[in-house]
């Protein structure tokens, strides 16, 4: 993602609100960032004072479909777009708010992540999971964006979502090469671990995982073990996408967080 890239800043919304407490929204594969609209507005009715509000489409995805930042420059041109303030990311989102993190640039002042890895560790597994980013690469451009969405969202991983009538006409307006795009670039397997960087990331930390998402709630837990300043947090009830299958819940949780940890932020700093 490229800080001046055109697209990228109009995929980060203008603040809602002038104030010292400033969250910035991240997505999932095959998003944009109307998909965090209303659990964001849940969370910023839950505060004492409204919050600025910032959206980001992420490379590959939304008004950033052009955009071609990998992975692993994501992390500047990602925080100079946000600003200070929260990171809130979901799944890639999530892995995309870590990477950031452990830049250390102090931009990213809290961190939330919903549904999120550190990346693979083993070497051979994480090859494995690059050459089926690839494959789902090649399969979106050859068969475009509405039947790869079919495919996509009949995953296991997805079992609990439930229908989304608008959620899917935002998902359409992305583009083939996009998605393409984004598996090759910031997929899992192209991801470096992150794992042994965690003890890097000493600002507070919230994981949550949905209840009925058995693999990222172990995930989450390990990385709360490993981060200095972190809470799991976990949603009954809820799958993977646990802020879209339980907004009122995960708002309740994060806004509660937030709450106890409002001290840890500088006002000053997170003027943007």
């Amino acid at each position: 993602m490229s800080a001046t890239s055109e697209p990228a800043r109009r995929g980060a919304a203008r603040p809602h609100a002038t104030s010292t407490d400033r969250l910035v929204f991240l997505h999932g594969f095959t998003q944009t960032h109307h998909h965090w609209h209303h659990c964001a507005g849940l969370i910023a009715a839950r505060r004492p004072h409204p919050p600025s509000l910032a959206f980001v489409d992420l490379p590959g995805h939304g008004l950033s479909s052009d955009d071609r930042t990998g992975i692993t420059g994501l992390a500047r041109p990602l925080v100079e777009l946000g600003g200070p303030g929260t990171y809130i990311g979901y799944s890639m989102g999530g892995r995309c708010g870590l990477t950031a993190a452990t830049a250390n640039s102090g931009i990213v002042q809290r961190l939330v992540l919903i549904g999120a890895t550190p990346g693979i560790e083993d070497d051979a597994e994480r090859a494995h999971r690059r050459h089926l980013d690839v494959q789902r690469a090649d399969r979106v451009e050859q068969i475009g964006v509405a039947a790869f969405l079919d495919e996509w969202l009949a995953a296991p991983l997805f079992a609990h979502l439930a229908a989304d009538r608008q959620g899917l006409e935002h998902r359409l307006r992305n583009t083939a090469t996009g998605l393409a795009h984004s598996l090759r670039s910031c997929g899992t397997g192209n991801q470096g671990s992150l794992w042994q960087h965690l003890d890097r990331i000493t600002i507070p930390v919230l994981v949550i995982a949905g209840e009925l998402d058995a693999k990222f709630s172990q995930i989450g837990q390990r990385m709360v073990e490993m981060l200095p300043n972190a809470t799991f947090a976990l949603i009954a009830d809820a799958g993977h996408a646990a802020h879209a299958e339980r907004p009122d819940a995960t708002a309740d949780v994060i806004a509660d967080w937030l709450a106890a940890t409002d001290d840890h932020v500088s006002p000053q700093r997170a003027r943007h």
